[in-house]
């Protein structure tokens, strides 16, 4: 089936079998293999790429439900000039990754989630939502807070 993905800002024409998961188009077609394949279940969060600006699990969707629409994934995530998002910043900042496994997922639902409240960062219980979706078994999460609360206050402060 022909489909279009418009993926990190370009156009793909791609041709897709109705069966085929959008991270395995994303990984084997167009080699964006930061899209992680963990469980495979949607519960572990390592396929995690915003469609539209949303986040969604790769790895539960099928390429073909996503003709016409945006994917960004964890290598659109730098400006155009390569300068880290925040949010890259803040988990290095805060040794928020150890292997590294699931910082791609959790990069791409902190990004989703503060794209869309600025003001994340003052509140707590919506930071452990975020946080809470994904599952990572290194860094027992604290990091992590503190990096997305960290980033959403950088971001709340280049804009203001």
């Amino acid at each position: 089936m022909k489909i279009t993905l418009t993926v990190n800002g370009t156009a793909h024409a791609l041709d897709a079998e109705p069966r085929r998961l959008l991270a395995d188009v994303l990984r084997d077609d167009l080699g964006l293999t930061g899209t992680h394949l963990g469980c495979e279940h949607g519960i572990c969060g390592a396929c995690s790429v915003l469609m539209d600006g949303e986040a969604v699990r790769a790895c539960l969707v099928l390429a073909v439900q996503c003709d016409g629409r945006s994917i960004r994934t964890v290598e659109g995530l730098a400006g155009p000039d390569g300068e880290p998002h925040p949010l890259q910043r803040a988990f290095s900042a805060e040794h928020a990754l150890q292997c590294g496994f699931c910082t791609p997922g959790f990069l791409m639902v902190a990004a989703g989630a503060l794209d869309a409240d600025p003001g994340l960062a003052d509140r707590p219980d919506a930071v452990e939502g975020v946080v809470g979706s994904n599952i990572c078994r290194c860094t027992g999460y604290e990091p992590i807070r503190r990096a997305i609360a960290r980033a959403a206050r950088e971001q709340r402060e280049t804009t203001a």
